[in-house]
C-alpha cells in the first residue's frame, strides 16, 4: 500500500470517531445552552427559584455565563478539559442543591440525569475534545 493510500485510509478511519466526538459535544451541551438563554429570558423567576434553594441570586450571572459560554466553548472544542471540569462541578452541585428529594420520582430522575451528564463531562476532561476542535488545531 502506498503512503498516500495509507494516509487516506487513516484520515477516513479517524474521521468517523472525530465526527462522533463533535456530535457528542454538541448533544451534551445543547441542554445548557438552551437553559442559559431560558434563565436570561426569565431572569427574575430564576433568581427567585435559586433563592428558594438557598443559592444567592447574585450567582445567576455566573451561572448564565457558564451555561452559555461553556456550551459554546465545548461545541468549538476550546479549552475543553478546563470548561468540561467546570461544567461537571456545576452539574454535580446542581444535583446536590436542587434535586435531593429522591422520594419524588421526577427529582430522583433529574438527580440521576445530572450524575450521568457529570460523567460525560468527566470523559471530556479525560479525553479532550477530539480532532474536530480548536484544541486539536493548537497542537498541530
Amino acid at each position: 500500500m502506498s503512503t498516500s493510500a495509507s494516509s487516506s485510509t487513516t484520515r477516513r478511519s479517524t474521521a468517523l470517531p472525530a465526527t462522533f466526538d463533535l456530535a457528542g459535544r454538541v448533544l451534551l451541551v445543547v441542554l445548557f445552552l438552551v437553559s442559559g438563554f431560558g434563565k436570561l429570558a426569565a431572569y427574575s423567576a430564576t433568581a427567585g427559584y435559586m433563592a428558594s434553594a438557598g443559592v444567592p441570586p447574585v450567582m445567576l450571572p455566573l451561572v448564565i455565563a457558564l451555561e452559555i459560554g461553556g456550551s459554546i466553548a465545548i461545541i468549538l472544542g476550546w479549552q475543553t478539559r478546563v470548561v468540561a471540569f467546570l461544567l461537571a462541578g456545576f452539574t454535580l452541585l446542581t444535583a446536590l442543591l436542587f434535586h435531593t428529594n429522591l422520594g419524588d420520582q421526577m427529582q430522583q430522575l433529574m438527580f440521576m440525569k445530572n450524575l450521568a451528564i457529570t460523567g460525560a463531562f468527566l470523559l471530556l476532561v479525560a479525553n479532550g475534545a477530539g480532532r474536530f476542535s480548536l484544541d486539536a488545531r493548537k497542537r498541530t
